[in-house]
């Protein structure tokens, strides 16, 4: 049976436990044992935005890569929530497919990553119109992932679709 919107989000908040911890762990480095990694987010924002990606999007995408996929089965939140994400044949997902999944489930997290380097360095200037484009497209993404999610009938998100996934209760 397909997992419902709800019990997903209750595994994605149980997995959010452990992005904070590691979002505090960051934290507690950048600031007490390397105040000095800070300087990469003031150069330039190629810089910032690919250290940004390196000590947090990266990590993160691992994590829900190896959990997630047949390599361990399921994440902390997915076990807590008794859910599993599987293949098209209700089989465990590759590796391949759940990364796939993941970079697709993380787009508009990075795109708004992307944007709020910019928008920062802008200041109080004037926002190019191609900002609000990728700020609507960021939450279109979010609108269609959740929509898909809730009412399509195999409550598949759009992510889900595009990579032949399901989310299923055990």
């Amino acid at each position: 049976m397909n997992a419902s919107f709800f019990i997903r989000l209750k595994a994605f908040m149980y997995d959010y436990i452990v992005m904070f911890v590691y979002l505090l762990f960051l934290f507690f480095i950048n600031v007490f044992l390397f105040p000095s990694l800070q300087n990469f987010f003031s150069g330039s924002l190629i810089t910032a935005q690919l250290t940004g990606f390196i000590m947090v999007t990266l990590p993160i995408s691992i994590y829900f890569i190896i959990s997630d996929s047949k390599m361990a089965g399921q994440s902390f939140g997915k076990k807590r929530a008794n859910i599993r994400v599987v293949g098209p044949n209700g089989e465990a997902a590759s590796v391949l497919r759940i990364t796939c999944r993941t970079i697709l489930k993380f787009l508009p997290w990075e795109l708004s990553h992307f944007l709020v380097y910019r928008l920062v360095t802008i200041g109080d200037g004037v926002v190019p119109i191609a900002y609000y484009f990728i700020g609507g497209l960021i939450y279109l993404l979010m609108f269609i992932y959740i929509g898909t999610a809730i009412f399509t009938k195999k409550k598949q998100s759009l992510y889900d679709k595009l990579t032949k996934t399901y989310v299923i209760k055990v």
